[in-house]
């Protein structure tokens, strides 16, 4: 199991916590707080080696806009395609702005 942490300039803190996936199939979970404000922190559980690149490139994407809301987001990952990232991360961000997707 491998740990990555990042942190990011970002806004507001989030509205409230969500969730979108779940680990257990194969997939990866996210678990989405509000932030401190100012800044975004996302803690990476995964059971791949060597992906470290590859995840920074994801997040590092997302996060590319400081003006998203502050969150802090704990990933846990079985093995989750970088689109299923991209995802994940989009539900939760939705679900905690106030608008749910449905998707857990």
């Amino acid at each position: 199991m491998q740990t990555l942490s990042l942190d990011y300039p970002a806004g507001a803190p989030a509205a409230r916590r969500a969730l979108a996936g779940v680990v257990g199939s194969g997939d990866l979970e996210v678990l989405l707080e509000p932030g401190a404000d100012g800044r975004s922190t996302v803690e990476i559980n995964t059971s791949v080696d060597g992906v470290n690149e590859i995840w920074t490139a994801v997040v590092d994407r997302i996060f590319a806009d400081a003006a998203q809301p502050a969150v802090a987001l704990e990933i846990n990952d079985f093995g989750a395609t970088p689109a299923v990232v991209r995802l994940r991360i989009a539900q939760a961000m939705e679900q905690a702005a106030g608008a749910d997707t449905g998707a857990h």
